[in-house]
């Protein structure tokens, strides 16, 4: 009866989006035409669902990437020329750079395809198409299926699925859990390895406002950078950089519109949001505002002032950390509007009295009770037990390994093993040390010891100080015993002592690794002390805790999509393509206080200030500015649009992602959040919730009258350029056609084979069951 009841009630979940309307979320593409066409179409969508997504036929999805599993992108012509954010090129950007030649403080354009930049490691992939693989990994599967046993199930069917999806390495393929395991869909991707820069504007462009401006509305930030895909000859994937690889000749790119926004407009943006917890019970909100939070900001905090003061001190050294701190500093002011949102919205009362009337609501049924009866009971507890530990958990990520040569040596584990097991293989020895040479080369072209020496004391003595002892590696008692407690003395032994902190001795030690001498060196010894207290007294008691808490997560977002039948719920972001769909929209942050939706060149200059080097103005851009000269950029008005505003639902991953408007053109890349809904990644509200956008003008602005690469906005395909802005073309692509033009943004093909994938249908349901990873 129980098995009868679970199946009913998941039948239940599964349709009831089908009749309710959707105020947020991150939607899969598969599901537009049955969760949210209709909706779409009202706030002015003039697409169709095929055109949105299709497996057989060019669509939207075809000129979307994930770039480097991180950030989204966007192809913008035929010849495989793509978008993104400044942030997502940064690191690439800053590689390329060198004092004599500063590309991130200077900007670089391509004048021609010879020009352009390899970038080793660097991937974009390419979704071939979604599945909703819910049955085969769960068939057999019920309630009292023991948790271990249907962990092991699931993992080893997810597995089993993606590696049949692969086709022999045709392909790149994963099977993701959704709605916390009560639903599983597969993704299959080909993967191009080969994405070379093609141009940045000057980092006081594409960084203006710096942390100051970070997380905030009004921006004026030249948020963007352009890569290449290049292919094979026959427009196949290449895994890297091949001298005579051709421009990849995407299914689809997106045309360019220079129509403009106004409040109201439809916008769609397309991309890869990361990770969202929308489902987080009270409880997870209460260790995270209270724990996690603030333990992040302290650490990072720390870090990031250290660096700084070196950096300022020595500009190699700022160039050095330039990609390493923006990434730290990132999500250090993020945490920070996080807590402050969390209690300014009271989103931990808000929980706990939906989970007072998810309770009642389980009460009052006793089937509910044999469904869902345990759920909030299990998760309480376990929190309450994850509580203990979770400090030395995040000391770990943020304090220990928040350190340079903690994380270099912690790539040395591998050898270890090997070096410490006497039946260990001499070949397998040799390709551990042969496999540590290109990381400790990437390592070393960006290090400072002096700058590591003083966060390794300051982070790690906070590790020391803040960390219950019964929790603490044993290296801490040789710091108490022969430094005196003083993780300051204990970095000078570190560091002097050690063999990481230099090439040479490194490379020594790579030419003859020998065990004796591994374990010798105090920065790996202080290593392996953390880690290995962490593996043997700290993940024990997470995993205890957190295995009951995967059946009780699991049962409670079941249970809220039954209880909320007027509710379309979208699934947490977990770096899978989603949409999702919304309109430019100005709004009220705090009392008294009313934001515009649009910002343009004029605040550039209000803000500028030649003293603070967030605020810099390139020379060239305030001749244009002041003199007016915009070219075919400016608005309406004659002013130069530079960034806007909508109420789309994104998170990080959405970096980079494209603004799509209602025929389907590019109108802008979405970069950032607003401070007021920092809390965005954990409860959505849909007054304050913004999602910040370069306006695609801006971006061609900056291409041609700032960087003098015309031949780049060339490429692409321009509309509503002329006397008949509402006209606009969508370009789609195949090996023999570059453009097609249709009606209103309708979407036409010369050939319907385009793109077109045959899905192989499976001999025997047993092997149809069998294929995943996680």
């Amino acid at each position: 009866m129980l098995k009868k009841i679970w199946a009913n009630a998941l039948l239940l979940a599964l349709l009831l989006p089908m009749a309710a309307r959707a105020d947020e979320g991150m939607w899969l593409p598969m599901y537009v035409k049955r969760l949210n066409y209709v909706d779409m179409q009202k706030k002015g969508l003039q697409l169709t669902a095929e055109e949105i997504y299709d497996i057989n036929n060019a669509s939207l999805k075809d000129a979307v990437v994930q770039l480097g599993g991180f950030c989204t992108g966007e192809f913008v012509s035929g010849q495989g020329l793509l978008l993104t954010n400044h942030h997502c090129g940064y690191d690439a950007i800053q590689s390329h750079s060198t004092p004599e030649k500063n590309l991130l403080a200077d900007g670089f354009f391509a004048a021609n395809k010879s020009e352009e930049k390899p970038n080793p490691g660097l991937f974009v992939d390419i979704l071939v198409r979604m599945e909703d693989v819910t049955g085969q990994v769960l068939e057999g599967i019920t309630p009292q299926t023991p948790e271990q046993e249907r962990a092991a199930l699931v993992q080893q069917r997810q597995k089993q699925l993606a590696d049949a999806a692969k086709e022999n390495g045709q392909y790149v393929a994963y099977v993701r859990d959704f709605f916390a395991g009560n639903e599983y869909y597969m993704f299959v991707y080909q993967r191009f390895g080969d994405v070379r820069l093609v141009g940045a504007p000057p980092e006081s462009v594409g960084k203006f406002g710096g942390d100051t401006d970070n997380w905030m509305w009004p921006r004026h930030t030249g948020d963007f950078s352009m890569f290449r895909v290049y292919a094979s000859k026959d427009n196949k994937p290449t895994t890297s950089y091949v001298a005579d690889n051709v421009p990849y000749v995407p299914k689809k790119h997106l045309p360019v519109s220079l129509q403009g926004v106004s409040e109201g407009d439809f916008a769609m943006v397309f991309g890869f949001p990361g990770r969202t917890q929308r489902f987080l019970p009270a409880a997870g909100l209460q260790l995270t505002l209270d724990q996690s939070n603030p333990a992040r900001i302290k650490l990072r905090d720390t870090r990031l002032k250290l660096w700084k003061e070196d950096m300022d001190a020595d500009p190699a050294l700022r160039l050095k950390y330039a990609s390493k701190y923006a990434s730290i500093a990132n999500y250090w002011k993020y945490f920070i509007g996080q807590n402050e949102g969390m209690k300014r919205l009271k989103t931990v009362d808000k929980k706990k009295a939906e989970e007072v009337q998810f309770a009642q609501w389980i009460a009052a049924d006793p089937a509910r009770q044999q469904l869902y009866g345990s759920a909030l009971q299990d998760i309480n507890q376990n929190y309450a037990a994850l509580r203990e530990f979770n400090l030395s958990n995040v000391y770990l990520n943020e304090a220990a390994f928040g350190t340079e040569i903690m994380t270099f040596a912690a790539r040395m584990l591998p050898l270890y093993s090997l070096l410490k097991d006497p039946n260990a293989d001499k070949a397998a020895i040799q390709k551990a040390t042969a496999d540590l040479k290109e990381p400790a080369a990437e390592f070393f072209k960006d290090y400072s010891a002096p700058t590591d020496k003083k966060v390794f004391a300051a982070l790690m003595g906070l590790y020391y100080t803040d960390v219950p002892k019964a929790q603490q590696p044993e290296v801490f008692q040789t710091v108490a015993k022969q430094y005196g407690g003083s993780m300051k003395k204990y970095a000078d032994y570190v560091f002097g002592n050690t063999f990481m902190t230099s090439p040479t001795k490194l490379n020594a030690f790579l030419a003859a690794p020998t065990l004796a001498k591994l374990e010798a060196d105090p920065a790996f010894k202080t290593m392996n002390s953390v880690y290995t207290n962490y593996v043997q007294k700290i993940s024990p008691q997470l995993q205890a805790s957190q295995a009951t808490m995967s059946r009780a997560n699991r049962q409670y977002v079941a249970g809220l999509r039954a209880k909320n039948t007027d509710k379309v719920y979208s699934p947490d972001a977990n770096s899978t393509l989603r949409l999702s769909y919304g309109t430019v929209r100005s709004y009220e942050g705090r009392d008294a206080v009313s934001y515009d939706y649009q910002t343009t060149g004029q605040g550039i200059l209000e803000k500028e200030d030649a003293s603070n080097p967030e605020f810099v103005v390139p020379a060239k851009e305030l001749t244009l500015l002041k003199s007016k000269d915009f070219g075919p950029y400016a608005n309406k008005n004659g002013q130069l649009p530079v960034a806007f505003i909508t109420d789309n639902d994104i998170t990080g991953g959405n970096s980079g992602s494209p603004v799509i408007n209602g025929r389907g053109e590019l109108i802008g890349l979405a970069f950032d959040g607003n401070w007021e809904a920092m809390t965005g990644d954990l409860a959505y509200d849909p007054d304050l919730k913004r999602c910040i956008n370069v306006d695609i003008r801006y971006v061609l602005f900056c291409v041609d009258k700032l960087g003098g690469a015309k031949h780049l906005v060339d490429e692409m395909t321009v509309v509503n350029k002329g006397p008949n802005p509402g006209v606009g073309n969508i370009a789609v692509s195949t090996s023999n056609q570059v453009d097609g033009a249709g009606e209103a943004g309708k979407m036409k093909t010369k050939s319907p084979e385009a793109g077109k994938i045959k899905i192989k249908k499976k001999k025997d349901k047993e092997k149809a069951e069998a294929s995943a990873e996680m």
